[in-house]
Parts: structure tokens; C-alpha cells; sequence
């Protein structure tokens, strides 16, 4: 069985995306305890912020180059070839863009350790020179991870276009491990130093998990250097809107960061940790619909099929908002007791505390909007269309940038991530308007009917829990970690109740598909509802 599921080929975007969500939830609460030890260790101070700041540069490199192929390009490419029966060409191609990108990223890093006093300059304003010199040198350790994480990549570009999930789906895991290691193991004999090495050995685990896989599907790794494959034409032809797209995006983190310095000491690190929080439903569902999603959409796409690939996009569209909205409701209502539990330790006092759940919450009313943005963006890519995305990108970003001066220096980091979360918002809403008119995908009876009932038992759920918080209340020792973790699971576990009793009687078509799921793996019962995604 374990040699099933390590080899197995997901059959449709649910069984795919139900492996990616799985994982998606082990490296999450694995981040959560790594955000946790890190929180205990050092608290909202200057040295997580220098470890924060540092991570920002490498980040950037690795996104602009590696992902800007990957994510637009290299999957779709590689995908057809699949289909085509050009096995042997399609690993020529991922050779040739392996190699290409290698020597590119990797003469990007050798310049960003030689200038990393001078990027560290740009990107944190507001340090000390103390602190300056901290974030220099963490950030020359920490540019030895991009290059293991662009192997990483195209490695797990392969294990995705052949629907191989589950190993590419443990590679987050093993990240989060490296890191955990350098956190509890390597800071006590190099300091905060041993932190920026366990990111570099996490990135190795990362690219090392997925290898053996990778050849067992017939990889087989060659010194190919051939920009006239017409593989990788393709690529490049897509992957310089993408790459602008994410240099867009990437900048905004950046602009973020710098502001964040200028700020009181662990505003940058409250910004991580609060989006940490908030980003473990995205990583649970709706990145992994959207995964799951793209080589599906990809190979409708490549079939001039688009009434299927409508379909497929308006059905992946429901399952992830059905999941997505409660959670953000929950996380609103939930709060206080969510941070204070998972983060509320060692040096993090009330104060912080404060900060770290109003940003959650700021954070969580975009949720929904958060959500939806990988899926639009991938099934722009499937169709070829790299341009529309990045424009929209470009004109969000600006957005933020204009609003986080300003409410930063009103509201301080609340207003940055106010700032954060409209842009959001807006990106999504911007998304959502032009793949209708490129796809019709949107029909409303069929996708804003149900997503209106999701929403209105979503709020009465969160009023149900909110209210369950003062009802437990007085039976408890919230003064404790035990009350404060039980106050939070009863009134989440009676709100969970109340959207599912309410999805019920609304007849919510994805909770219904999902009850008739679990009653027939578990139960062995015979389902009634058709799976819709199951079809696919």
C-alpha cells in the first residue's frame, strides 16, 4: 500500500489536490512550530528581524528566476511533450532549462554574497549598522539555498506533469525539518548564524526527496546547453511575463520589508509570523487546488477543449472558497486564542501578543481573496496568457506600495498589513474579471449563488463561535495555555459544527460531494451525489 501511494498517479484534481493538502498541513504546523520555536527563542526583536530581513534577498532571486520558467512555462511545455509521446524530448528540454537557469541563478548568487553588505543597505534602511552586519552575513549563508532550490524546482515540475504528487508534496516537509534542525540544533553552536544554515539544508532535503522519483519516471540527467530547443524557446517565451509578474510581487514583499524596518524592533518578524498564520489555509487548499489544478488545465487547454476546462475551473473555483471563507471567519473570531496558543511563548509578551492577532485578523478578511489568486494566475498560464496576470499584478503592487506609506505611518504595522490585504483584494477581484471575459467560466448562477450560502454560514458560524468563547469561559483558567487551547477548540469545534449543520440544510452542493465521500471511504456506503470533481 505505502508503495501505492509513493507511486501512484493521482487520478483527478481532488485525489491530487487531497495529497498536496495532507502534506500541505504536515509542513504547516511543522512551520508553526519552527515559527514558535523561533518566537521562544528570540522574541519579537532585532535578531529575527535580521534572520527576516535576509531571507527577503535570496527569496527574490530564487523567485524571479526559478519560478518565473517554472510555474508559467516549464510544466505546460513539458506537459505536451508528455502527451505527445516525446519522452526523450522532453527531457532533453528539462535538461537544457536545468542548466540554462543553473549557471544564470548561479552567477546571481555569487554577486549577492560579494554585495550582500550593499543589498542589506537597500532592502533594511531602518537597522542599526549592528544590525546591518548581522543581516550581511546571514544573507551570504542563505544564498547558497536558491541553487538547490531551482534543482528542487525542476525536479518537482517533472513529478507534477506525470500527476506524481505525493514525493513532491513531502518536499516542503523536509524544508521545514532543515530549518527546525538549524533552529533547535545549529543556533546553539553558531548562534543566529546555525538558523541560516538549517535554511540551506533544508533546500538540499528539498531537491534530494524528489530525485529518486524523478528517474524511476525515466529522467536521466545530461550536460545539455541548447537555447535553440524549441522547448525552450517556448519556455522563456512565457516565462518573461511570469517573471515580471513575480519581480512585481517580489518587490512588494521587498517594499513591505524596508517599511517594516522603519518601524518599532519585530515589526518585520510580527508581519512573518501573522502571514505565517494566515497562509496555512492557503497552503492547505487553495494552493494545493491550484497545483492539482494546472497540469489538468494545462493538457484542456492544449485539447482546445475549453468547455471542460470552464468546467474544471468553476468546480476547483467552489472547492476551495467552501473551505477557504469558513476558515477566515474562524480565524477572525478565534484570534486571540489561535496566536496565544501557537505563538504565546518564552519572550513573546502581552503586547506582542496584541499586535500578532490584530494582524491575523487584518489578514484573514482577504483570505478569501488570497485564495482564488494562485488558481486565476495558473489558468492564465495554462492558456498561454502570461501578460494579463503580470499587468494586474503590477497595478496591485502599486496599489500596496501607495497605501502601505500611508497607513504605516498612521497605523504602523497594522496599516501595513491593511495595506496588504486591499491590494489583495483588489488583485483578486481584477483576476476574476478578466478570466471570465477570456474563458466564461463564470456563470453565476453556478459559482456566486453557492458561494453567497457558503458566506452566510460562514458568518454564523464565527457568531456561534465568537459567542461560545464567553460561554466556556468561566469554566476555564485562561490565564493558562491549556484553558486559553481548550477555550479556542470548543468554540471552533461548535462553529465547524454550525457551517456543516448549515451547509446541510442550504444544501451546499461541495459539502454535499464531500459528505457522500467520506461515507463511502469510510463506510463503504454507495454515494448518491456525483463527484463532479471526481469526473475530472
Amino acid at each position: 500500500m505505502i508503495k501505492k501511494l509513493i507511486n501512484g498517479k493521482a487520478s483527478s484534481i481532488t485525489s491530487a489536490a487531497l495529497i498536496l493538502a495532507i502534506s500541505s498541513l504536515a509542513s504547516k504546523i511543522l512551520g508553526l512550530f519552527r515559527d514558535r520555536t523561533l518566537l521562544g527563542s528570540f522574541g519579537l526583536g532585532n535578531e529575527l528581524d535580521a534572520y527576516y530581513a535576509a531571507f527577503r534577498i535570496p527569496d527574490f532571486i530564487f523567485n524571479i528566476v526559478v519560478l518565473g520558467a517554472l510555474s508559467a512555462g516549464f510544466i505546460p511545455v513539458f506537459t505536451k511533450l508528455i502527451h505527445e509521446n516525446k519522452e526523450k524530448e522532453a527531457n532533453r528540454t528539462a535538461n537544457a532549462v536545468m542548466n540554462l537557469l543553473f549557471l544564470f541563478i548561479f552567477a546571481f548568487c555569487i554577486l549577492g554574497i560579494f554585495f550582500a553588505p550593499n543589498l542589506t543597505g537597500l532592502i533594511a534602511p531602518g537597522f542599526t549598522e549592528e544590525k546591518k552586519v548581522l543581516t550581511s552575513n546571514l544573507t551570504r549563508i542563505m544564498f547558497l539555498s536558491p541553487m538547490f532550490l531551482l534543482l528542487s524546482g525542476i525536479i518537482g515540475g517533472i513529478l507534477q506533469s506525470h500527476k506524481r504528487f505525493f514525493i513532491y508534496s513531502l518536499s516542503p516537509i523536509v524544508y521545514n525539518i532543515g530549518i527546525i534542525i538549524g533552529a533547535i540544533y545549529f543556533s546553539k553552536w553558531w548562534g543566529l548564524e546555525g538558523l541560516a544554515w538549517g535554511v540551506v539544508l533544508g533546500s538540499a532535503m528539498h531537491f534530494l526527496i524528489q530525485l529518486p522519483m524523478a528517474h524511476n519516471l525515466g529522467y536521466a540527467y545530461s550536460l545539455v546547453l541548447d537555447i535553440r530547443d524549441r522547448g525552450v524557446r517556448t519556455i522563456i517565451r512565457m516565462m518573461i511575463p511570469r517573471t515580471l509578474t513575480l519581480v512585481t510581487s517580489q518587490l512588494n514583499l521587498v517594499i513591505i520589508t524596508i517599511i517594516a524596518t522603519t518601524l518599532s524592533a519585530g515589526s518585520l518578524t510580527a508581519f512573518n509570523a501573522a502571514n505565517n498564520l494566515q497562509s496555512l489555509p492557503l497552503s492547505l487548499f487553495a494552493i494545493s487546488f491550484a497545483i492539482a489544478a494546472f497540469p489538468t488545465l494545462s493538457a484542456l487547454s492544449g485539447e482546445k477543449d475549453r468547455n471542460e476546462f470552464a468546467r474544471s475551473l468553476t468546480v476547483t473555483t467552489k472547492q476551495i472558497l467552501f473551505f477557504v471563507i469558513p476558515i477566515s471567519i474562524l480565524l477572525v473570531a478565534l484570534r486571540a486564542q489561535i496566536v496565544r496558543t501557537i505563538l504565546g511563548t518564552g519572550k513573546v509578551g502581552w503586547e506582542e501578543t496584541t499586535l500578532l492577532f490584530d494582524s491575523l485578523a487584518i489578514f484573514s478578511f482577504s483570505l478569501f481573496a488570497q485564495s482564488v489568486i494562485p488558481l486565476f494566475s495558473r489558468a492564465f498560464w495554462a492558456l498561454h496568457d502570461a501578460r494579463t496576470p503580470f499587468y494586474i499584478s503590477f497595478f496591485s503592487v502599486i496599489v500596496n506600495i501607495m497605501l502601505s506609506v500611508t497607513l504605516s505611518n498612521e497605523y504602523g504595522l497594522r496599516g501595513l498589513v491593511a495595506s496588504f490585504s486591499i491590494s489583495s483584494t483588489l488583485n483578486a477581484i481584477l483576476l476574476y474579471i478578466f478570466i471570465n471575459q477570456k474563458t466564461s467560466f463564470i456563470c453565476h448562477g453556478k459559482i456566486c449563488i453557492p458561494v453567497i450560502k457558503i458566506s452566510m454560514a460562514s458568518i454564523a458560524a464565527g457568531i456561534v463561535a465568537h459567542f461560545s468563547l464567553y460561554a466556556i469561559e468561566p469554566f476555564l483558567d485562561t490565564h493558562t495555555g491549556i484553558g486559553i487551547f481548550t477555550q479556542g477548540l470548543f468554540a471552533g469545534a461548535l462553529g465547524i459544527w454550525t457551517y456543516c449543520m448549515l451547509c446541510w440544510k442550504l444544501e451546499i452542493e461541495e459539502f454535499m460531494i464531500l459528505k457522500d465521500s467520506l461515507k463511502r471511504k469510510l463506510l463503504g456506503t454507495k454515494i448518491i451525489t456525483s463527484e463532479i470533481l471526481g469526473e475530472e
